[in-house]
């Protein structure tokens, strides 16, 4: 597990939305500029709340069919052990490796109270959740690619281990940043780094939509002003 970042560092990236921590991380050239980030079948449930940061806690579930042992996801309690384990805060992230992926929720209103209380501020799942509205009620944080009414059969069959959301590559205590345009992962080493970076960034792009804003505008001044920012 590598070292975790301060209080403080984590409510300043939680400040910036997610498309800016993007641009930043594009800029320290730590991996290929098309990875790092779930795809557009990980829809942000709640566009209005905002962004979100924490530590991924992993699992796999199924829905379709009934568990080898027992028959819903309480009869796998010992996953929450491993949650704390996650340092706080935590995004769960769980990947629906069925045949049939959102035949269930994993998760809804009981279950996110339960998340919350063991300091877990939301969910990225391929697979689906529901009771929207009181979790959004409750600010808790919902990526999924697929909406459902029922439980089903879903139940946890692994966790702790490497899942994929989405095209999206997630180890356990990876960094993650989500909100209305989606989720990417932070590389960690970098993290601290990126409020101070993206600030230089978003006043070099303040200047460019001045300009465009302007009455002096002009091709010449705004090529001026782009190379400027190198």
């Amino acid at each position: 597990m590598k070292k975790s970042l301060t209080y403080e560092q984590l409510e300043t990236l939680g400040r910036l939305d997610t498309c800016t921590v993007s641009n930043v991380i594009e800029t320290f050239d730590v991996r290929l500029r098309s990875e790092g980030f779930a795809d557009s079948g990980i829809r942000c449930m709640f566009p209005n709340l905002p962004p979100v940061v924490g530590y991924a806690a992993t699992g796999k579930i199924r829905c379709s069919g009934p568990p080898p042992v027992g028959h819903t996801y309480f009869d796998r309690t010992d996953w929450w052990n491993y949650l704390i384990t996650i340092p706080p805060p935590r995004i769960v992230v769980v990947e629906d490796v069925d045949s049939k992926v959102g035949q269930g929720a994993f998760v809804g209103e009981v279950h996110v109270n339960i998340l919350l209380a063991l300091g877990c501020v939301g969910l990225v799942t391929n697979g689906a959740v529901r009771d929207l509205g009181a979790v959004e009620r409750l600010g808790f944080r919902f990526f999924a690619g697929h909406l459902a009414v029922s439980h089903s059969y879903v139940h946890m069959v692994e966790f702790g281990t490497p899942v994929e959301i989405g095209g999206l590559q997630v180890e356990p205590g990876d960094l993650l940043h989500g909100d209305r345009h989606g989720v990417l992962s932070v590389p960690q080493e970098i993290a601290p780094d990126i409020p101070s970076k993206a600030a230089e960034m978003l006043d070099d792009e303040r200047r460019v939509i001045e300009l465009c804003r302007s009455e002096k505008f002009s091709i010449e001044k705004l090529r001026e002003t782009v190379e400027r920012m190198g």
